[in-house]
């Protein structure tokens, strides 16, 4: 049998020495007994995946409402992407994958039901009681909200695990890392998990868009990220985007195009900033994870481009709305007469700091779309049993 103490010799063999060993880990918050064949971030991982908030991922949306169809991302498969992506990328670059693995897996946990819109809608229902984030709320399932022990709440997740969420920095997310050494850069491994996300995001929204309809195949076609694929596949600028083979050809040689920019950029930006340990990468003033600036230039192109014809589609922009007005009415509904949740979260609003509007934002947030779609037919339909 491979013993923990074996995977950490193999972790000193291996690794790059920028990169983050299992075995130095800053331990957790609770006292806990070290498991006799898994590294710590091993069981970090496995603790991720089996927390009530991972499994609800399934039916929580990415772009598309589950109702859309069976075949568009939602968070779970946007989630395993991530964390595919992110593997790879902590592998090529001599990096501890199971860390880079854990941050992954955890880093949309706090996602509420329908996506964008639903944390929006969150944000200002409580903006006089403290707001709503989804990285703030992936923190806290993983420390308050997730109970699996006796002794304590939360997951007891290792320092550099909570610290990779925590550091979660995309064009997306707002970084408020207090209480893990703000003005030191995270981990390459949490750097690594970063990019992982946008690459995901960015390659499948484009997928899923051109699957839909909604992007029209000429105009993707004319982005500069796209002339390159084509030419490296030896297709025609013109070519048709819109045939589902030649779609999937398309989605897959981009993805592998993005990663391979990562490692090669990243790599020379360790090697100009003279990386070698761990402590060189943390005091730099800006993370070295990173594309091309060719690449970047493309990529905010990109984004230009799926914000203008995919986000804010018709299509898109309706289901958003359902959402945020669906969202709203049960906000409210459970705030004007809280006997309507359930015994176990009414109790919790007598603990909760914050009151009756945390904990109706926790029990909202926790919703998957289809839950929520059913809850609120329980409570305005009167025809639907309770």
């Amino acid at each position: 049998m491979i013993m923990r103490e074996d995977l950490e010799r193999r972790e000193n063999e291996y690794l790059a020495d920028y990169a983050m060993r299992s075995g130095d880990t800053r331990g957790r918050k609770y006292p806990d007994n070290e498991h006799p064949y898994r590294t710590a971030y091993q069981r970090d991982r496995d603790r991720v995946i089996h927390t009530t908030a991972f499994r609800r991922l399934e039916y929580k949306t990415q772009v598309f409402v589950y109702s859309e169809g069976d075949h568009y991302r939602n968070r779970l498969t946007h989630t395993i992407e991530v964390s595919q992506i992110g593997r790879t990328l902590a592998r090529s670059l001599a990096c501890n994958e199971d860390l880079t693995e854990a941050i992954c897996l955890a880093h949309d946990l706090g996602h509420p039901p329908f996506g964008h819109v639903g944390e929006q809608t969150l944000n200002e229902l409580m903006a006089e009681h403290g707001g709503y984030d989804h990285q703030k709320q992936t923190y806290r399932i993983l420390t308050s909200l997730e109970w699996r022990y006796a002794g304590h709440p939360g997951l007891n997740l290792t320092y550099e695990v909570l610290e990779g969420v925590v550091k979660h920095d995309t064009s997306y997310d707002v970084v408020d890392a207090r209480d893990f050494e703000p003005d030191l850069r995270g981990t390459l491994e949490c750097q690594l998990s970063n990019l992982a996300d946008e690459i995901a995001y960015d390659t499948s929204d484009m997928d899923d868009g051109l699957r839909s309809g909604i992007l029209r195949p000429r105009d993707v076609a004319e982005l500069a990220i796209a002339q390159r694929v084509l030419l490296s596949l030896g297709e025609p600028p013109d070519a048709d985007l819109g045939e589902t083979l030649m779609r999937r050809r398309f989605i897959r040689r981009l993805v592998g195009i993005v990663v391979l920019d990562t490692i090669e950029a990243t790599e020379t930006n360790l090697e100009r900033a003279g990386v070698r340990t761990l402590a060189d990468l943390r005091s730099l003033g800006e993370n070295v994870a990173s594309y091309t600036p060719e690449l970047t230039k493309e990529i905010e192109e990109l984004k230009r481009y799926l914000f203008a014809n995919f986000y804010r589609n018709y299509r898109v922009v309706r289901m958003a709305t359902k959402a945020d007005r669906l969202l709203r009415q049960l906000f409210h509904a459970y705030i004007d007469e809280p006997l309507q949740l359930p015994p176990e979260t009414q109790a919790l609003a007598q603990k909760e700091p914050e009151g009756l509007y945390r904990v109706v934002c926790d029990y909202v947030a926790g919703m998957t779309d289809r839950y929520a779609t059913q809850e609120y037919k329980r409570l305005f339909d009167p025809d639907e049993r309770v």
